[in-house]
């Protein structure tokens, strides 16, 4: 479960929005889902529910139904697509009147059992009972959502029976309640001698939350800005709040905010309505009455005149530049959210005004190198009952606010004075028109998400799906009044007196001081206890000891079976053509909505390792930096008309076979409507042909944004890095890994961010570009429409032809390493030729000498959470260990570490997977504990070695690796297995009988052979703050 963070922004939103997808035959009979759905009369009922609406929207390739329950009042949108990736959510409105996080708890604890399912944690059981897509929880600041999403209707209906029973019928026990939100209970549970301490899954998430200080300020700039009802309150819970809420609040809570008439429920894809609302009418709503739940938020009363608040956060030892941390902005509340054109109007508007190196405040505040980038909290947000949009910068100096905040003001004037480029507004319903072809694989969750603060607010649903409508009137409204945008802004934010300016900056004692508000708290609550009260809390710590550790009988609970899981899958298939019988191309032929999606993979073999630290800043800027006859903002203003986006990033492929052997290069990504395809392929060309590498003023603003973006990252993705440490030294890709994506790669552009000048960095981006940027040892792909692709093909191989390194007689560059090895690039092929007489290879890095070991890392850093990992080298891909590895992998996290990291220990989450890289991965993410939690690791593996699981242990593990490896694929990433690892369909074929056939000695025998201590290398990482244990430990490193 996870709290939903703000989601900043229209576009944010609409980014996630997927478009149609692969036409599919209904299931029951020819009649396609959206056309069925057409077919529902207004008045009609079905299952006590009514039809209110019927409405078509063929931009999204929908139908939506919007119906009522008539006992309860409960509302229904069902969109029906002939899409197979069902989902299922349904949201309350949660409207906290305090930061003791009540509505957060209470998310985490209705799933910890309920009247039906009388089991703990029924949620966590069914996740390996089910082959679902997309399970989890959100708390956002004014409602909460439970969605799932499933390719299988017998599973939909199970998974259905679960969370209605969970939201509706929760058993909401005080053990449950103690586990995930917050307790008293000694360090030591079992030795009543040891100290008093607070522990509770929430109480610990929450401390990982704010340790982030961009998480911090947009909590504050939202706290402050609506400041007299819900939103004046942290939703997810203040840590400091949260031992203030009591059991009987929680439970109070629930009675009156999760009923049927505070709730909306929203069903997608393609099968049939009426099961739904017959399952959900017999096994929940049929069991209440309509009340008034009285939780709607009112509007913010309108300020007279603009307020500014300063707050203190800790210091970023990770920071571009120590010197200058503080982060300044300025948010403007506009309009009721429930306005679907104001809100489409004005979230236009922001794109305009702060998207990329045209826009008017990027050109002001980024270029102007005062900060570092803008604010954590910048543009529309239309999270709130009433939206807001704030525009400011991070990494300035202390003395620079009046000037940030004069610069605000002056571009506000001259864009009323002057307005904005037909071509950026042009560009940017570009950009709406791609997004609307554009096809990703989970529409229902991005669907469910983008209309849901709207739905929540009594706004209507539909009306936010109609984009298409949305754009027209734009265009009439542009063309009636040309300073249409210029009155808005006039409007909004010159005549808007509500008005927040906040500043953050850190305070040196800030994190002492968090420490020590803590520590008053805690012995607040300790000094308030009675002898009786400290006997109690012993007890019931030893009492939730013993219920967190006695096996539970699942048998209550819904399940599919192995033979429920297709013993195959949609093959994919692919055509190979090479131009000049040299470079190869994939083409896979797919629905693609008439868009191309072009990818190109280029070696970086003959790079020196010198120049390997500086690739991923050289991905960064590659695109950003300016081509051919453009300068950097005319390269933007073509990449935003014409595509919907070029980029860069580095790649490290491990090979299928050997653990030793790996591919490394960078790959090109892009896509384009088809009519744009000729001016996309000229854009890279002119990329690869002629960069530009000599604006240093520039390219000191791309270096700076990315340090600061890798160091706001950290506290999120703490045990990402931690687990790319600990796998340095394990393989020979390892160390690669760290140098590219881990803690290495944040303080090599930390040192790059504090250079005084950049003109040595800036002259290593074309020596790289003369390794990488040319069609030798480059391989590309295409994914279109099939009717595109023979013209798809005119305008790649125009493309190869204009770029170095085809038809040069074969002088291959002295490679650096002499280890390297050819392999088919088709992985079916042994060998062979293609036309032209070439011979068509992917050249691997081969370090047959390699010997693993064993390195410990401790990174002191100032959370106050860790984050722990540990890895151990394995087996490769096609090994058959692989396929009893993984599944062995979702049994020790079901089994085990779940229980013990996250319900005893306290994290927000933990457990162990096994990735291509061959490494048998344990983790653990925001966790109060450290060596405690590696302890964890070594006694799965012998609680696995001792083999005390059943066979129904390992069907649910199996059930949960299938459900990861059937995941959908969209259209535009079919074949990229084959192209960028060389796993074909045979390969995965096999691979799937390999799972099938996992049996419990094979598990046994996997981790005998790999994971007990000395039959294989591990490594270890910890990310967190000071700890004197591992100071006296002298196998640790301390950095």
């Amino acid at each position: 479960m996870v709290r939903a963070a703000s989601v900043s922004g229209f576009w944010r939103r609409l980014l996630l929005t997927a478009r149609s997808v692969k036409s599919h035959s209904w299931r029951w009979n020819s009649i396609s889902a959206r056309e069925r759905a057409t077919h529902y009369v207004v008045g009609e009922k079905i299952h006590g529910f009514t039809i209110n609406q019927v409405t078509a929207v063929p931009d999204l390739f929908l139908t939506a139904v919007k119906l009522s329950d008539d006992n309860t009042g409960a509302q229904y949108l069902h969109v029906a697509r002939d899409d197979p990736n069902n989902l299922f959510s349904v949201q309350f409105r949660t409207t906290p009147l305090n930061s003791t996080g009540v509505p957060h708890i209470l998310e985490h604890v209705v799933l910890c059992g309920s009247e039906k399912y009388q089991i703990r944690d029924p949620f966590f059981k069914m996740l390996t009972r089910s082959l679902s897509t997309f399970m989890n929880a959100f708390t956002a600041s004014d409602y909460t959502m439970y969605p799932f999403s499933t390719q299988n209707s017998k599973d939909f209906q199970n998974l259905l029976s679960v969370y209605l029973d969970a939201v509706f019928f929760p058993c909401l026990r005080e053990l449950d309640f103690w586990q995930e939100g917050w307790r008293l209970e000694h360090d030591t549970p079992s030795d009543q001698s040891s100290p008093l301490v607070f522990k509770g899954v929430v109480f610990n998430e929450m401390k990982g939350v704010f340790a982030n200080n961009e998480n911090l300020y947009a909590q504050h700039v939202q706290n402050k800005l609506l400041p007299d009802h819900t939103y004046s309150v942290i939703s997810g819970g203040d840590p400091l709040q949260i031992p203030k809420l009591a059991w009987e609040e929680l439970k109070r809570f629930h009675a009156t905010h999760y009923h049927p008439s505070n709730a909306r429920f929203f069903t997608y894809g393609d099968l049939p309505l009426e099961q739904h609302l017959k399952q959900i009418q017999e096994e929940a709503l049929c069991k209440f009455q309509r009340i008034n739940p009285g939780t709607s938020v009112p509007t913010q009363p309108r300020w007279s005149e603009p307020r500014e608040y300063h707050v203190p956060c800790g210091s970023d030892s990770m920071a571009p530049d120590p010197a200058k941390q503080t982060t300044y902005s300025v948010s403007y509340l506009l309009g009721d959210i429930t306005d679907t054109y104001e809100t489409f109007i004005l979230s236009l508007l922001s794109s305009l005004l702060v998207s990329g190196p045209n826009s008017p405040f990027y050109k002001a505040l980024i270029d102007a190198r005062i900060g570092t980038d803008f604010a954590p909290v910048v543009g529309y947000d239309g999270s709130t009952r009433e939206a807001c949009f704030s525009i400011g910068l991070q990494g300035i100096a202390e003395q620079d606010v009046k000037s940030v905040k004069q610069i605000i003001e002056k571009v506000i004037d001259e864009v009323i004075e002057k307005g904005f480029e037909e071509v950026r507004i042009e560009a940017l319903l570009h950009k709406i028109e791609i997004q609307l072809k554009h096809q990703t694989t989970n529409f229902g969750l991005a669907l469910a998400s983008y209309v849901a603060t709207n739905w929540n607010h009594d706004g209507d649903p539909v009306e936010v799906l109609q984009i298409g409508e949305k754009v027209t009137r734009f265009r009439q409204s542009l063309k009636e009044n040309p300073q249409f945008l210029q009155d808005k802004v006039r409007y909004y934010f010159k005549e808007n007196p509500h008005q927040l300016a906040l500043s953050m900056s850190p305070d040196e004692g800030y994190l002492e001081n968090q420490g020590n508000a803590e520590k008053r708290t805690l012995q607040e609550k300790v000094n308030s206890l009675s002898t009786e009260d400290k006997k109690e809390i012993y007890e019931k710590g030893l009492e939730l000891i013993a219920a967190q550790s006695t096996p539970q009988d699942v048998s209550c609970l819904p399940a599919l079976k192995i033979s429920d899981i297709p013993q195959t899958f949609p093959l994919t298939s692919v055509e190979m053509d090479y131009v000049g019988g040299e470079v190869p191309i994939q083409y896979c032929g797919q629905p693609t909505n008439g868009i191309v999606y072009f990818r190109a993979f280029t070696s970086l073999n003959t790079l020196p390792d010198e120049l390997k630290p500086y690739v991923p800043l050289f991905c960064s800027v590659i695109t950003r930096m300016g081509c051919g006859n453009l300068n950097y903002r005319e390269q933007a203003q073509q990449i935003e008309l014409k595509t919907g986006g070029l980029s860069a990033s580095p790649k490290i492929l491990q090979d299928n076979e050997n653990l030793d052997m790996y591919e490394q290069g960078v790959l090109f990504t892009s896509l384009c409507l088809d009519r744009n395809l000729p001016d996309m392929m000229q854009l890279w060309a002119d990329t690869f042909n002629s960069p530009h590498f000599d604006d240093e003023e520039h390219f000191k603003v791309l270096v700076m944004m990315a340090a600061q973006e890798l160091s706001n990252g950290i506290p999120d993705t703490g045990h990402q890095y931690a687990a790319v440490r600990a796998g340095k030294t394990l393989t020979p890709a390892g160390n690669l890994q760290e140098i590219f994506n881990g803690l290495s790669q944040v303080h090599h552009m930390k040192r790059i961010a504090e250079m005084p000048e950049l003109l040595t960095v800036l002259r290593k981006l074309p020596r790289i570009k003369m390794h990488l940027m040319s069609s030798e040892n480059m391989r590309c792909a295409v994914n279109a429409t099939p009717q595109e692709i023979p013209e798809v093909s005119k305008e790649v191989e125009k493309f190869l032809r204009n770029i170095p390194g085809l038809g040069k007689k074969k002088k291959e560059r002295k490679l650096i390493r002499s280890n390297i090895i050819e392999k088919p690039l088709n992985p079916e092929e042994v060998g062979g030729d293609v036309p032209g007489g070439s011979r068509v290879s992917r050249k691997l890095v081969f370090e047959p000498s390699f010997k693993a070991c064993q390195m410990k890392t401790h990174f002191q850093l100032p959370f106050p959470v860790n984050y722990v990992s540990e890895c151990i080298r394995t087996v490769s891909y096609t090994n058959p260990d692989f396929a009893r590895l993984s599944v062995l992998a979702r049994l020790i996290t079901s089994k085990f570490l779940h229980r013990e990291i996250r319900e005893k220990g306290g994290a927000y989450g933990g457990g162990a997977n096994l990735s291509n890289s061959g490494l048998f991965s344990f983790y653990s993410y925001r966790d109060p504990n450290s060596l405690g939690t590696m302890s964890v690791f070594r006694r799965s593996i012998a609680w696995a070695r001792a083999g005390k699981f059943t066979q129904e242990d390992i069907d649910e593990a199996k059930l949960s690796v299938f459900s990861a490896v059937d995941t959908p694929i969209a259209p535009s990433d079919k074949g990229l297995d084959r192209f960028l690892y060389s796993i074909s369909d045979d390969m995965k074929l096999k691979r799937r009988e390999q799972l099938f056939e996992v049996d419990h000695d094979g598990l046994i025998e996997v981790t005998n052979k790999y994971l007990i201590a000395g039959q294989s290398t591990s490594g270890a990482a910890i990310l967190g703050p000071e700890s004197d244990s591992i100071k006296r430990d002298p196998s640790w490193v301390q950095r």
